[in-house]
């Protein structure tokens, strides 16, 4: 009996009354009065049945109800059909009430067909098991004792930037089966968590968005954070993905199941498998918290800059801020005039220079929209105009005119010599990320900011402790802290073929991939903006695309020659990350004399791009197979 279980919940209620019989008859499953949520695995089907006496008919006292597995009730042998799918026929087993019989079942219309085929039993507790040829697509619910699971071509984890990105890629290429899974209740990324007061982009909005999808009416330079993110849900609905997105489906685990060549992904609503697994959860997504003695003793409001308390007010407060990073330098300025004091505490300072923001004006803005060519004039000069700092930085001696600018710009926004040299980075311009703002040295010398160098040895209830014995009463701490870039909680998620997570893996072996995007031991893992793929002196947006890019030709590889896997060789991984390294070697952010979030604890570089994006676009828009270990769908032979 070919057996088609449907996502949907289905309700059967029937009674009838009856002794022992043997008979024909017909049961069928009722269609869905409420639309289940897409995407969400249903519970497990319950059954109840009580046994009566009669004459002459079957019979289940009671009401069946059958929960989302797509489970036939009926009894005897025949044929079930379901809406939408192949139907088949084999031999089913019945037992019910006190009675058996022939006769033929109809399930519920599914949501997706099924067309790849197996044998398994589907079985209903205390009413009908049956037993057949299942005739299946890749796209449907898979039974895994009472609890369906759907499969998908390909899972994405995350809905920022590239999430949003992969999705409209696939949807380009023809590929609808797959979904995006969101641990928030929006789409964005970093752009939907950071709304601390300020917050916007430091590349020119031009570049920072994506190629495809051109925005001529942004407002001025460079972005605020609620224009990309609108931008970004404008995107998701104009290019489709909407349907595509499931929100608060956080990722609990993925392990790769090598017996059936895909991936077992357990999220928070339900468990799916997937052929293709793609992780676009960015390496600025979750906060890096300092570990300060006393931290957690602190009874006054605390947050991140990236999880900002907007139902906290700030006016009157004494805030202490830790870290004067590329977030701090937005939201002090922003802060400063209301609170009473600002304690301020830098380890090192930051070099800053002028940030060139202007509005559009109405002119530029209907040149924008309507001249032809224009718009993509303007991104592609901002793109190939930055590759010149790439030069700049892959050398420490070339960096002279930059320090000189920055320099230029403290010296002009400073008159005090003494503050100035306090202000004063002793490390290379560049080793730590060049920022850009008009506002940040005019607001830390206003009377109520107080620069703290020294180090923090304590945080107390109501105090912070410096190094030199001075306590500071506070009631309020913002961490300016980062985030965990070098150590990404979804790696601690991954299993791959040998059991290993990715953290494992790259904790024994370093954190390296192949193109920044494959990683051996975890087949058909994609991940964008992997290691080494961070730009120091252009938008991430490109090297996100150029990615998308090898990850279509690859998912088209497959296709086209029929395979079920690609696991990236190990030689060929090692090959491609010592060339990475020796390429950073001299440059600038290895060897500029600071500690930043670029390098892990071991001193290695797992993040930055070395070179030209240009050279990664070459490396990624073809798909490099010869460097690929595969399997075929007839066999499990690895190929060298």
């Amino acid at each position: 009996m070919t057996t088609t279980p449907a996502p949907n919940r289905t309700t059967t209620t029937g009674t009838t009354t009856g002794a022992t019989d043997t008979g024909t008859g017909t049961t069928a499953d009722a269609t869905p009065t409420t639309a289940p949520t897409a995407g969400v695995a249903p519970t497990p089907t319950t059954n109840t049945a009580t046994t009566s006496t009669g004459t002459g008919t079957t019979s289940t006292a009671g009401t069946t109800t059958n929960t989302g597995t797509g489970t036939t009730t009926g009894s005897g042998t025949g044929t079930t059909t379901a809406a939408g799918t192949t139907a088949g026929s084999g031999t089913g087993t019945s037992t019910g009430a006190a009675g058996a019989g022939t006769g033929s079942a109809t399930t519920a219309p599914r949501t997706t067909p099924r067309n790849t085929t197996g044998t398994g039993a589907v079985t209903v507790p205390g009413t009908t098991t049956t037993t057949g040829a299942d005739t299946a697509h890749a796209t449907a619910p898979r039974t895994t004792g009472d609890l369906a699971v759907r499969h998908l071509k390909v899972a994405v984890i995350g809905a920022g930037i590239s999430g949003l990105g992969t999705a409209i890629g696939l949807l380009k290429a023809g590929i609808d089966d797959f979904l995006v899974f969101e641990r928030a209740t929006d789409l964005g990324g970093t752009w939907r968590d950071n709304t601390y007061p300020g917050c916007a982009c430091d590349v020119q909005a031009h570049l920072y968005s994506y190629s495809f999808a051109r925005n001529p009416d942004w407002k001025s330079t460079f972005a605020t954070q609620a224009e990309v993110h609108a931008y970004l849900k404008d995107c998701a609905t104009r290019h489709g993905v909407d349907p595509h997105l499931r929100y608060d489906h956080e990722l609990h685990n993925a392990t790769w199941n090598d017996t059936h060549h895909h991936w077992d992904i357990r999220t928070k609503h339900g468990r799916y498998t997937a052929q293709i697994l793609v992780t676009g959860t960015g390496y600025l997504s979750d906060p890096a918290i300092p570990n300060i003695p006393g931290l957690d003793t602190f009874t006054g409001t605390l947050f991140h800059s990236s999880r900002w308390n907007h139902d906290h007010d700030l006016t009157g407060r004494n805030v202490a801020v830790i870290g004067t990073g590329a977030s701090a330098i937005q939201f002090v300025p922003a802060i400063q005039p209301d609170v009473n004091r600002l304690d301020l505490y830098q380890r090192t300072p930051p070099w800053i220079a002028a940030k060139p923001d202007k509005p559009n004006t109405p002119r530029h803005t209907w040149m924008l929209r309507h001249l032809p060519g224009y718009q993509r004039f303007r991104r592609t000069f901002n793109k190939h105009g930055r590759e010149i700092v790439a030069f700049f930085m892959s050398r420490p001696s070339r960096t002279t005119g930059m320090k000189n600018m920055a320099a230029g710009h403290l010296k002009k926004s400073v008159t005090d010599p003494a503050l100035r040299t306090r202000l004063t980075p002793d490390y290379t311009v560049g080793c730590k990320r060049l920022l850009f703002s008009n506002t940040w040295y005019p607001a830390i010398q206003q009377p109520n900011v107080d620069i703290i160098s020294d180090t923090i040895t304590r945080i107390g209830p109501t105090h912070i402790t410096t190094t030199d014995g001075t306590t500071r009463h506070i009631d309020t701490i913002i961490l300016a802290t980062g985030f965990t870039a070098t150590d990404r909680p979804i790696a601690h998620l991954i299993h791959g073929r040998n059991g290993h997570t990715l953290a494992d893996t790259w904790n024994r072996d370093g954190m390296t991939a192949h193109r920044g995007t494959t990683i051996h031991g975890f087949p058909n893992l994609f991940m964008l903006l992997g290691p080494n793929t961070t730009l120091g002196h252009s938008s991430q947006t490109v090297m996100i695309e150029a990615q998308i890019t090898y990850i279509l030709a690859a998912l088209k590889t497959l296709h086209t020659h029929h395979l079920t896997t690609l696991d990236v060789h190990p030689h060929a991984q090692t090959t491609y990350n010592h060339t990475l390294q020796n390429r950073l070697k001299n440059t600038v952010w290895n060897t500029g004399g600071c500690t930043s979030w670029y390098t892990d604890t071991k001193g290695n570089n797992p993040s930055i791009w070395p070179t030209y994006t240009w050279r990664f676009h070459h490396q990624t828009r073809t798909f490099d197979l010869t460097n690929y270990q595969t399997t075929t769908h007839t066999n499990h032979t690895t190929n060298p």
